[in-house]
């Protein structure tokens, strides 16, 4: 026997027309197939790109200097005025704080000084009480002899003698009087 593998046997037109039309739609039932898979490919392509964009997406939302720089925007755009406003009111309150503080100290130094001078005449009016009794004394006695001087006096020249409703006499030694009479 020989080497060579038989030869199949020659097909006939209508066979060989047949098999072409068999293997035809098998291409084309193949093509087919090849055409679902590859839409199957491309919606698993584009489910596969938009799940990568999502997972970039929730990566850069989770990133925590992301974030943070979201969190530092919304505050400043959102309570940026309020916290310059604070900030002034801070600023405020201690400027009107180194003034009270000025006042009270000034007030405090008035204090002092007018309790100073009370003190002071507290001291002069003690001195003065002290010497009151040696004033009084000195009153009485000055109305004593007032009481037995001023008379005299009084009574020692015509016109005064005259406002007292006396008159002003000699008397029989000689000696000018003012006298009282009675009627």
């Amino acid at each position: 026997m020989s080497d060579t593998p038989a030869s199949p046997a020659l097909l006939s037109d209508d066979d060989l027309r047949e098999t072409l039309d068999l293997l035809a739609t098998a291409v084309a039932s193949i093509s087919d197939r090849v055409d679902d898979q590859t839409r199957a490919l491309d919606r698993v392509n584009k489910t596969a790109t938009e799940a990568r964009s999502a997972a970039f997406a929730a990566r850069k939302q989770t990133d925590p200097e992301h974030y943070s720089e979201i969190v530092g925007a919304t505050i400043d755009g959102r309570i940026g005025d309020t916290l310059d406003r604070v900030g002034q009111m801070a600023g405020d309150l201690l400027r009107a704080s180194n003034h009270t503080q000025e006042v009270l100290r000034k007030a405090e130094d008035a204090r002092s000084d007018t309790m100073r001078q009370l003190w002071e005449r507290e001291q002069k009016l003690d001195r003065f009480k002290s010497r009151l009794p040696w004033f009084g004394l000195g009153a009485v006695v000055l109305a004593l002899v007032l009481t037995v001087t001023f008379p005299r006096f009084l009574a020692s020249n015509a016109s005064m003698c005259a406002v007292l409703g006396a008159s002003w006499t000699t008397t029989t030694t000689g000696v000018d009087a003012c006298v009282f009479y009675q009627l």
